[in-house]
C-alpha cells in the first residue's frame, strides 16, 4: 500500500479539521468490532475500512492526525459499548481530536431544556454528559456556547427558553461555570466567542474573557473558539486577536489554540495561515489556528463529489463539486472510476484521491437493474449506503489536499484575488497582517486595522457548505438510503440540515 501522508505535508499551515460524520465513522467502528461489511463489498484496491480511516497512521491510505467530532452527533455515554464510535473512542493517542459541545443542537431546539435556569435537571444532565464525553475522547473541547441567533427561531426559542441575546449570554455563562468547576484530567478547553455583529461580539468577549484569565481562575480555559461574526469577519478577527494579546490572553503555554467554526473557503485557509504565522513570529510561537467544516460529508449527501481543485493567480479559489456516476448499467463495470467517468462524459475533469484511484465505477454504482435492496425493493439509485461512504472518503482527501495545495501555492506566490487589493496600490493581505502584529502598542495595531477597513470589506466571509444543492436529503431520504419500513415514519422528524440527515441515516443503518 502506498500512503499519501497528509500529516507530513501539513507544514506550518493553519490546520483543517474534518468534521467527522458518525455515518462514516460507523463503518470503521463496526468493521473493527466484527460487525462490518461483507468483505466482497470492498473495492479490490481498498480491502478494509482502516484504509479509509485517516486517524490510523499505519493502515490508512491518507494518514492525517487532526479531526473534529461533535457531541451533537455522538453517543455520549462512554460506559456503553458503541462500536460505531470506535474511530473516535479508540483513536491513536498521537492524533488530535477537538470535541465540539453540541451548542448547535441547543440552537436548533434538538436538546430541549430550560437553558436559562442553572438548576434545570435536563440542562444539568446534558452538561454533565457532554463534559464527561469530552474528557474521555478529546484533546481539546469547546465550551457549551449558546449561539446568539437561537432566539430568532420560534421552535428553538420554545425548546431552549432562550428568548433574547441576553438569555444566550447568561446561559453560556452558566455552562462556562460548569466547565471551569468540573473539568478534570488533560482535556484543554476552548472558550467560544459568539455575537451576531461587532457590538455583540465585543460585549460577549468582555463578559467571557475572564474564563481564560489565570488571575481569575486556578485552571483557566486554554484557548479560543470563534463562532458567529468572529468566524467570518476578518476585521473583527484582527481586532479580537490584538485585544487578546494586549489583555494577556494569548500567552505561550496557556492559550495556544484558536478554532474557527464552520470555515470552508480556500482563501480563508491561506489568510488564517498568514495570521497564525504573524502571531507566532511576534507573540506566541506555539499559536495554532484550526478550522473545520462538514462539506465533504454534506456534499455526498447531496449526490455531489469533489472532482477538481481550481487555484488561479488573482482568481477565485475553490474545490469543484459535481453530481457523479449513478447508473445501474455500471454495476458490473470494472473500469477504474476515473477512466470510466471521463470516458462516459460524466465529468470533464477528475482528480483522483487514494480512494477513487483504488475503486471501479461498479464499486459505486453497486445495484444492477432489477436488483433488490435490503428491504426487498428496487430503488431508483444504483448506490447502496456504502457507495456514500466511499465517496465521503474521497471528498475528505480532496478537501484536505485542496487546503494544503492552496497554502503551498500561496507560498509560491500564487495569490487569490480576495487577498490582494490592487485598486490603487498592490497591497497583500499577509503584509498588512504582519504590520498589525509587529506593533507593540495596541492603539497602533488597531489604527492599522481601521486604515484597511475597505480591504477587509472585500474579503468575503465563510458560512460552511458551498456548492449547489442537487438532491434534497429530506425529501429524498428513503429513495437514497436503505431503511427499514418501520423506520420511515421518523423521516418527518428529520432536521432540515443535511448534517442531521446524515446522522439520522446512520441510525437507520444501525
Amino acid at each position: 500500500m502506498q500512503q499519501d501522508n497528509l500529516t507530513a505535508k501539513q507544514k506550518d499551515y493553519a490546520v483543517f479539521l474534518p468534521a467527522i460524520s458518525s455515518f462514516y465513522a460507523s463503518y470503521i467502528g463496526k468493521e473493527r468490532h466484527g460487525l462490518g461489511l461483507d468483505p466482497g463489498r470492498f473495492p479490490t484496491g481498498i480491502g478494509n475500512m482502516e484504509a479509509m480511516n485517516w486517524l490510523n497512521a499505519q493502515e490508512s491510505l491518507f494518514p492525517y492526525k487532526w479531526s473534529l467530532y461533535s457531541a451533537g452527533h455522538a453517543n455520549l455515554d462512554l460506559s456503553k459499548f458503541a462500536p460505531k464510535e470506535a474511530m473516535v473512542r479508540e483513536r491513536d493517542p498521537n492524533t488530535i481530536m477537538l470535541a465540539d459541545s453540541g451548542g448547535f443542537q441547543i440552537a436548533k431546539g434538538v436538546w430541549p431544556a430550560d437553558w436559562t435556569n442553572p438548576a434545570d435537571k435536563e440542562a444539568e444532565k446534558k452538561r454533565r454528559m457532554v463534559l464527561e464525553w469530552q474528557m474521555g475522547i478529546a484533546t481539546y473541547g469547546m465550551t457549551m456556547d449558546i449561539p446568539t441567533w437561537t432566539f430568532r427561531d420560534p421552535k428553538a426559542a420554545e425548546a431552549s427558553n432562550i428568548r433574547s441575546y441576553e438569555d444566550a449570554v447568561n446561559a453560556t455563562k452558566y455552562n462556562n461555570e460548569y466547565w471551569i468547576k468540573n473539568r478534570e484530567g488533560d482535556l484543554k478547553i476552548l472558550n467560544v466567542l459568539q455575537g451576531g455583529n461587532h457590538a455583540e461580539a465585543d460585549h460577549w468577549y468582555e463578559l467571557m474573557k475572564g474564563y481564560c484569565d489565570p488571575d481569575q481562575h486556578d485552571r483557566p480555559f486554554d484557548g479560543w473558539g470563534m463562532g458567529g461574526q468572529n468566524m467570518c469577519d476578518v476585521h473583527l478577527v484582527l481586532k479580537r486577536l490584538v485585544s487578546l494579546i494586549h489583555d494577556g490572553l494569548l500567552e505561550p503555554g496557556q492559550h495556544d489554540w484558536m478554532h474557527f467554526l464552520g470555515t470552508s473557503k480556500l482563501e480563508w485557509a491561506c489568510l488564517l495561515t498568514d495570521i497564525q504565522r504573524a502571531v507566532r513570529a511576534n507573540h506566541n510561537p506555539n499559536f495554532t489556528i484550526s478550522f473545520d467544516c462538514a462539506s465533504p460529508f454534506l456534499a455526498t449527501a447531496n449526490g455531489q463529489v469533489y472532482n477538481d481543485i481550481r487555484i488561479e493567480d488573482r482568481g477565485k479559489w475553490s474545490y469543484q463539486m459535481e453530481p457523479t456516476a449513478d447508473n445501474k448499467k455500471f454495476s458490473k463495470d470494472t473500469r477504474n472510476f476515473k477512466d470510466a467517468v471521463l470516458a462516459e462524459g460524466i465529468h470533464s475533469l477528475w482528480e483522483d484521491s487514494p480512494i477513487s484511484a483504488n475503486m471501479s465505477i461498479g464499486d459505486v454504482c453497486w445495484y444492477a437493474p432489477g436488483e433488490l435492496n435490503k428491504v426487498g425493493k428496487e430503488g431508483k439509485t444504483s448506490w447502496d449506503s456504502f457507495s456514500y461512504a466511499l465517496l465521503m472518503g474521497h471528498n475528505v482527501w480532496m478537501h484536505i489536499e485542496s487546503v494544503q495545495r492552496a497554502n503551498r501555492m500561496y507560498d509560491d506566490g500564487v495569490i487569490p484575488g480576495m487577498l490582494v487589493q490592487e485598486t490603487f496600490d498592490r497591497i497583500l493581505f499577509r503584509d498588512v497582517v504582519n504590520q498589525v502584529f509587529e506593533q507593540k502598542d495596541r492603539a497602533k495595531s488597531m489604527a492599522i486595522i481601521e486604515q484597511y477597513s475597505k480591504f477587509w470589506d472585500s474579503i468575503k466571509g465563510t458560512r460552511g457548505f458551498t456548492g449547489k444543492k442537487i438532491v434534497n436529503a429530506h425529501s429524498q431520504f428513503n429513495s437514497l438510503f436503505d431503511v427499514d419500513e418501520e423506520d420511515t415514519a421518523g423521516e418527518a422528524e428529520l432536521d432540515e440540515t443535511l448534517l442531521d440527515a446524515l446522522e439520522t441515516m446512520d441510525e437507520h443503518q444501525g
